[in-house]
């Protein structure tokens, strides 16, 4: 599976688009790591904690968009965008989203 964050592939003629496919995902720390980033925010530093949950969580998001984009036969996702959202402290919601296509 082709994914790329451009409207075109370079060298690849798409042939049809076959619609918009997401993946999402919630996840929070638990109250260890929680407390431990909390402090970091308070004296500084790099809050390591946090960026693990990111990461975990975009990756997963990326996961569930392209199962969707395989199960309507796709070849690749296109234009793909990632959102990410606060919902309370210690926890974030990242959307994945992009166009499915087939390609020639």
């Amino acid at each position: 599976m082709i994914i790329v964050n451009t409207e075109t592939i370079p060298g690849i003629e798409i042939e049809k688009a076959l619609g918009v496919v997401t993946g999402n995902t919630v996840l929070a720390k638990h109250i260890g790591k929680d407390i431990v980033g909390g402090l970091r925010g308070i004296v500084g530093g790099k809050m390591t904690e946090y960026e693990e949950m990111f990461q975990e969580a975009r990756e997963i998001a990326e996961q569930e968009m392209v199962q969707k984009a395989e199960k309507l036969g796709a070849d690749a996702i296109i234009n793909v965008r990632y959102s990410s959202s606060s919902i309370m402290s210690g926890s974030s919601e990242v959307l994945a989203y992009g166009t499915a296509v087939t390609l020639k």
